[in-house]
């Protein structure tokens, strides 16, 4: 009987991660939007896939913890998952791609943009019509830096320099 009931309680486990959908691109924009709305913050989007080595090193940037608290200070971040492997498709966010093309993507991942609270677009990754990227080197940086300049205009030097500073201390290998 225990059997049974460890088997029934499994698979019961199991389809709650079947039946979860990822959630579609309209509606993470949405809450974005009402969450910058409200705290008055604009939205930074970025675009990734499971396979791009670079989009987790975004992630990972994002999520340090000298880097989250200043970033969330004046941006509310929303990461969109597109262009997933044969494997991943059901990773990707449905309808994320045109959301993607519609801010300036992709021509690479990751691909980013900063978005007012009613999801319009302020500046997109791309420099000279090349996307940066994860901003790694010194002119990447240089943009990156500018964006938010022009994203959030009452971000304080000292959060930039915090935020530079990280960027900065990447070593590529």
């Amino acid at each position: 009987m225990k059997k049974i009931i460890f088997v029934l309680a499994l698979l019961s486990f199991t389809a709650s991660f079947v039946l979860a959908e990822t959630p579609a691109a309209d509606q993470v924009m949405a809450s974005a939007k009402a969450k910058a709305a409200g705290e008055q913050k604009t939205i930074f989007l970025h675009f990734g896939a499971s396979w791009c080595v670079w989009c987790k090193r975004l992630d990972a940037y994002l999520n340090r913890p000298d880097i989250k608290p200043v970033f969330e200070k004046y941006f509310v971040p929303v990461k969109l998952v597109v262009q997933e492997n044969a494997n991943n498709k059901a990773l990707e966010n449905p309808e994320a791609d045109k959301l993607c093309e519609k801010v300036g993507g992709p021509s690479g991942l990751p691909f980013f943009a900063f978005l007012d609270e009613k999801g319009q677009l302020i500046v997109n990754s791309k420099l000279n019509g090349n996307n940066i990227g994860y901003p790694g080197e010194p002119g990447e940086i240089d943009y990156f830096l500018q964006m938010m300049k022009k994203a959030a205009p009452k971000i304080s030097e000292d959060d930039l320099k915090t935020l530079e500073a990280a960027l900065r201390s990447f070593k590529r290998t």
